[in-house]
């Protein structure tokens, strides 16, 4: 017995005769207490590789699907992941596994709700669906999760031949999908229910489609996550987590930035095509000067060296700039008056003193408001300062409320 557990390719054989045996109508219950009699374990890569076979072997791609949910309950409990590697922080696993546990936390609410609706009066259900809608429109998140994992992660897999298991992932992607979409919508047609259509709702329409993301979070955990961690390289990874603020996050926004060792990136790994590509986003450079000059305020940046180094250029300036000041010792740009508070806020934010310095002043009749903000980087180190200054006239004027859309005052 112990040279069959001690051996993959048999191993393998057993898995794949057995996964056989539940296309031709074997009883699961009774594959899978062979199963636990015989491996006991088998590791997750070995999972991956015999659904590979099975499909290069001519098993249509449709019955491992169909088969995908059977020999997963098999499984539970016999997967092996001894040896597999930790996603550091920010990484793209790591990111993916705390959206898992937010999503699990958003289908414990759920079943919570389920099993609450036994004693909610029925002249209240009404208004409990709108809580469960609210809760399945916060779990369609999980569209962003998988798209991911699609568009991202699974063409790395086929870079090294994996190509069956991300078709089988695939599919139940667009099941989890459905159903969800099956729940949102009935959530939206329903009006008045009777405590016996309600209880029918959740277990043929809300409980699958909550399950459903449940036992892919498990696919994912067991299988999927240890097996891309060992396969994809850091740079690999790294190409994928500089993509993923294009598709977005599902329930969770990382804090923490992920850069593998010996990686560094450049400004010019920050231009993609005719885009400048930032943390949260991107614009073409027409968009970004047409976003800094349409900014109620004016804003004037100073680099590390003192030295002026841009000055937007909305309709309404308050301070005159023209482009001859750029790389001037911004020292010289401020009357003889007020040098030394410049050169005072400066100091303080380069040795760290102090990072914030406002200013409100009467000006021809307007009250204007100047900020200095010292720019650092994520190491804390000094990049510059940012002067934003505001007419503030018109909104102390403010009274009472305008809800209505009306340009005339805005």
């Amino acid at each position: 017995m112990s040279e069959l557990i001690n051996n993959s390719e048999q191993r393998k054989s057993l898995l794949k005769h057995m996964i056989t045996q539940l296309h031709e109508g074997v009883a699961p219950e009774e594959v899978k207490a062979r199963l636990a009699e015989l491996l006991k374990k088998i590791p997750y890569g070995e999972v991956v590789e015999v659904e590979q076979e099975l499909i290069n072997e001519g098993l249509p791609t449709e019955e491992v699907l169909k088969l995908c949910d059977v020999h997963a309950e098999v499984l539970d409990g016999s997967i092996d992941q001894t040896g597999a590697r930790v996603a550091p922080a920010g990484h793209p696993v790591d990111t993916f596994l705390k959206e898992n546990i937010e999503l699990k936390k958003m289908v414990g609410e759920l079943e919570k709700m389920y099993e609450e609706s036994e004693n909610i009066p029925e002249e209240s259900l009404e208004k409990f669906l709108l809580g469960i809608k609210g809760k399945f429109n916060l779990l369609w998140d999980v569209d962003k999760h998988y798209r991911r994992k699609e568009n991202l992660l699974f063409p790395y897999m086929e870079n090294y031949g994996i190509t069956g298991p991300p078709k089988v992932m695939w599919g139940k992607h667009d099941e989890a999908r459905e159903l969800l979409k099956a729940a949102r919508e009935t959530l939206e047609d329903v009006k008045s229910i009777s405590k016996e259509e309600f209880s029918g709702l959740i277990d043929l329409v809300f409980r699958p489609a909550s399950n459903s993301v449940v036992d892919m979070i498990n696919r994912e955990e067991e299988i999927l996550f240890p097996m891309t961690m060992d396969k994809l390289t850091d740079i690999e990874w790294y190409e994928i987590y500089k993509q993923t603020n294009e598709i977005g996050y599902c329930l969770y926004d990382p804090k923490d930035k992920w850069e593998p060792e010996g990686i560094e990136e450049t400004f010019e790994e920050m231009i993609e095509g005719d885009n400048i590509v930032l943390p949260s986003g991107k614009f073409q450079p027409k968009e970004l000067l047409a976003l800094l000059n349409t900014l109620p305020i004016d804003m004037t940046f100073v680099d590390k060296d003192d030295k002026v180094k841009y000055f937007s250029q909305g309709k309404h300036r308050i301070f005159d700039r023209n482009r001859a000041i750029l790389g001037r010792d911004v020292k010289l740009c401020h009357p003889p008056s007020s040098v030394d508070i410049v050169d005072q806020i400066l100091q303080d934010f380069k040795s760290g003193k102090e990072s914030h310095a406002p200013f409100w002043i009467q000006m021809g009749g307007k009250f204007i408001h100047i900020e200095y903000f010292a720019l650092r980087d994520e190491k804390g180190e000094y990049l510059g300062c940012l002067e934003v200054s505001q007419d503030l006239t018109h909104l102390r004027a403010l009274e009472g409320e305008q809800r209505l859309l009306e340009y005339s005052k805005g």
